[in-house]
């Protein structure tokens, strides 16, 4: 029970924005591939007063929801909207879904739930049910090598450490970037500034290869406008204007580029296959979870 699955830590922390470049920018949060609950309320199924949703006869109540907003706000800077209270809505009734399941089978009983804080128990018990209820098979060598190739082929020349700074206004954006262009240091600005989680190493990002020109969906899940001013900007460089996405601002500077060194298959082989493992465990339980939520009993 060492690795907990994306899916679990979406559902089990209200809202998560993860550091990877390809989901930097703040966006609605939403469980993987799992499908919103199929119940509707009826004439006859009225929520009680003060819940948001009834999961098999559980309540959730309205102050789990706005904690779940004021975590997303304060933490990830998304906007409070009724599309973000509608996606953490829907995690909160899956993750009930999940607890629900997780007690059924006795897992609350576990000596590491019961020693666990009460705010931790749910998200250890769904963890530990998910993780004896799903099961995929080790991939084979052959699958391996062919995801080595398959990556390799849309690395491109070089390598790209970029660093963001995300806003949500586009006149503080561009300010930013006068305060950039005059010599403050992009670090303090991003610590100053930014909106997501990696301000906190100055917005630093993994480096990241794809092929020049930049072409739609072969930017190894960079999205296209940055990764074409990337590939653009000289070292050191900011790019002049603020790239929008959804409804924030980046700003974006090369902090460095590489030649690009292609690994051997034997270095990365075990990595790969705890990737490949990894989402295949991720799907298992996104097919097991889309299940459990269509047979349950939803009053919303």
């Amino acid at each position: 029970m060492s690795r907990m699955f994306p899916l679990i830590r979406t559902l089990c922390a209200s809202a998560v924005v993860s550091v990877a470049l390809s989901t930097a920018l703040p966006t609605l949060t939403h469980a993987q591939g799992v499908a919103a609950p199929a119940s509707a309320v009826t004439a006859s199924q009225t929520l009680p007063a003060g819940a948001v949703a009834v999961v098999n006869g559980v309540e959730i109540p309205q102050s789990a929801l706005d904690s779940a907003v004021s975590t997303a706000v304060s933490r990830n800077g998304d906007v409070d909207t009724p599309q973000l209270r509608a996606a953490l809505k829907q995690q909160l009734i899956i993750r009930e879904v999940l607890r629900q399941q997780a007690v059924r089978a006795h897992y609350d009983q576990r000596p590491e739930v019961a020693q666990a804080s009460d705010s931790q128990k749910a998200d250890l018990e769904i963890q530990a049910w998910l993780q004896d209820n799903v099961h995929v098979a080790d991939p084979g060598e052959r699958e391996i090598r062919a995801r080595y190739s398959r990556v390799n082929a849309e690395l491109g020349k070089y390598e790209y450490k970029p660093q963001f700074i995300v806003l949500a206004d586009q006149a503080v954006a561009k300010a930013v970037i006068e305060q950039a262009k005059a010599g403050k240091p992009f670090d303090a600005l991003a610590r100053q500034y930014s909106i997501v989680p990696s301000k906190e190493n100055g917005g630093e990002m993994p480096w990241v290869s794809f092929k020049t020109p930049v072409v739609e969906g072969k930017t190894r899940g960079v999205p296209v406008a940055v990764a074409r001013v990337l590939a653009q900007l000289p070292v050191g460089g900011v790019a002049p204007q603020p790239l929008q996405s959804g409804q924030a601002w980046v700003v974006v500077k090369l902090q460095d580029k590489r030649a690009m060194k292609v690994q051997s298959f034997d270095e990365v082989k075990d990595q790969i296959r705890r990737q490949m493992m990894a989402e295949s465990m991720d799907a298992g339980a996104a097919k097991l979870v889309k299940s459990l939520v269509q047979s349950a009993t939803i009053v919303q």
